[in-house]
């Protein structure tokens, strides 16, 4: 349904935090005309987190607007409350979008048939294609492949996104789950690989500053064109990690103010990058030639 390049796409912000929608129309234009596959809005990079209800809403639908159907929108509306969660995922059917991202809950840590339950109750409740997203370190729990597997017999969920970094997970994943279910990176540090061994795509935050080189990549991958692809992702690789020196989305949100595409607003608890690693990640967006 979905492949390549997928950008998890910042919610740009003014110096107090309130939301310059001009701004993101820039960054959906620079996304469409550099070759990113689809948008992911208003997910962890787009601080889902300290957005309420009505500017989730709004964000995603601004976004589907944008875009004018040009490429797809996926729309983060993952929630630690299922209920909460139904809500984000009606309100993104509603506003046009091409199916939603839903991490799974996080802080209250649920068992494995919990997260079964929970994913079931949303593709029960709202009939659009939706996307697992499982990323431990951030959520405090694992759904396991075998979950997973229960959860792809469900005729909309079509896929998942595994942040892990564990690439045993893609082959794991690959036996268990029917033909036709999509697998996607969250690690932008192992998504070439990942794209190598099967996966159809990388939710990437590395795209948000290299969209061209990140799609160029993806395409060679997807091809099976190793020597392309890693060549290709060897220029990233400090983008990579070094866009994790703080938490996402902090050291990505300074990138793109450091390149000039969005102002430095970031809401609390997230606060703007540490000036210790300006000139770590300044180095990363040279070497991949966007700076």
């Amino acid at each position: 349904m979905f492949q390549g390049s997928m950008v998890a796409l910042v919610t740009p912000m003014h110096a107090d935090g309130s939301i310059d929608e001009a701004a993101l129309a820039k960054l959906v234009e620079l996304h469409i005309e550099n070759g990113t596959d689809a948008i992911v809005a208003v997910g962890t990079t787009g601080e889902s987190a300290t957005l309420d209800e009505e500017e989730h809403c709004h964000v995603i639908r601004r976004v589907v607007e944008m875009v004018k159907g040009r490429i797809p929108v996926i729309a983060g509306t993952g929630a630690n409350s299922t209920t909460e969660a139904i809500t984000l995922t009606r309100c993104a059917k509603e506003a046009g979008a091409n199916a939603c991202l839903l991490v799974t809950p996080y802080y209250n840590k649920p068992t494995q048939e919990g997260l079964y339950l929970h994913h079931k109750a949303i593709a029960e409740a709202v009939a659009i294609p939706q996307i697992l997203y499982n990323v431990p370190g951030r959520t405090a729990v694992d759904m396991l492949p075998a979950t997973v597997a229960r959860l792809s017999k469900i005729a909309n969920i079509v896929g998942i996104k595994e942040a892990t970094g564990n690439l045993e997970r893609v082959r794991e994943l690959r036996q268990l789950c029917p033909e036709g279910f999509e697998l996607y990176s969250g690690d932008d540090a192992t998504g070439m690989e990942f794209l190598l061994l099967g996966g159809q795509g990388v939710i990437s935050v590395t795209t948000n500053v290299a969209p061209k080189s990140m799609h160029e990549m993806c395409v060679a991958a997807l091809a099976g064109e190793r020597a392309k692809a890693v060549a290709i992702n060897d220029k990233l690789m400090a983008l990579h990690t070094k866009l994790f020196v703080e938490a996402n989305p902090i050291p990505v949100k300074w990138a793109l103010y450091e390149m000039g595409l969005i102002p430095p607003g970031i809401r609390l608890p997230l606060t703007f990058l540490s000036s210790p690693h300006h000139d770590t990640v300044r180095q990363a967006l040279r070497q991949a030639g966007v700076l």
